[in-house]
């Protein structure tokens, strides 16, 4: 149904116009259009920007009883088999983070010297990370006195930062926004040494800099 509706709203997308002039003219290659008319990205629907059938796409992709809240890449993975539309890899990843009730399924926290967590095992590197805080180190010439380690659970790679004692969960949401996202990807999954309150804190401070990007 969705394939459908996205095939008969084409043509009210400027910008998928100007694309299906352009492969008349022979002036984009990885665009075609069949005897359908239809226009594909090297085989799949291009999706317009009209009556937000892009975010609904993602919403029953991301929601659906089948896929149980997806994590971006793997939901970035299965759209792409079917459908191509302007910057997706970006937007599904601001879709799943401001997804609610997926912060609510997926945001853990690991209490240490606790009985043991069935920790779910990872399928793609650094979408599920575990977090931790080392103190009362000897102080730099910066004056940084801590050390944050944020370490991707399949492949144990990790990042080390030094930081502030003083640091708010909004200045470590911001470093991991500059320092970890624009090499890896935005985490589904959290495991935290320092506390629910502090876990929560850091993942709406994460969403609203993510938001702002």
């Amino acid at each position: 149904m969705m394939c459908t509706e996205v095939k008969e709203k084409q043509d009210q997308d400027p910008i998928l116009l100007k694309l299906k002039a352009n492969v008349h003219k022979q002036k984009v290659l990885a665009f075609e259009q069949g005897g359908d008319s239809v226009l594909r990205y090297q085989g799949r629907l291009c999706v317009p920007r009209v009556d937000e059938l892009q975010e609904r796409i993602m919403e029953e992709a991301h929601s659906s009883r089948y896929s149980i809240h997806l994590g971006s890449t793997k939901m970035y993975r299965d759209l792409r088999e079917v459908y191509w539309w302007s910057s997706k890899k970006k937007g599904i990843a601001e879709f799943v983070a401001k997804c609610l009730n997926f912060q609510q399924v997926q945001v853990e926290h690991q209490r240490p010297g606790s009985m043991a967590q069935n920790i779910e095992l990872p399928k793609w590197k650094w979408e599920m990370i575990n977090i931790y805080l080392f103190t009362g180190l000897p102080r730099s010439h910066r004056k940084h006195d801590s050390i944050w380690v944020i370490v991707n659970r399949m492949t144990k790679s990790a990042h080390f930062f030094p930081v502030k004692i003083t640091h708010s969960a909004e200045d470590y949401a911001k470093l991991y926004l500059q320092e970890v996202v624009r090499l890896h990807r935005v985490p589904v999954s959290i495991i935290s040494d320092r506390g629910a309150q502090f876990t929560a804190q850091f993942w709406k401070s994460f969403q609203k800099g993510l938001g702002q990007r």
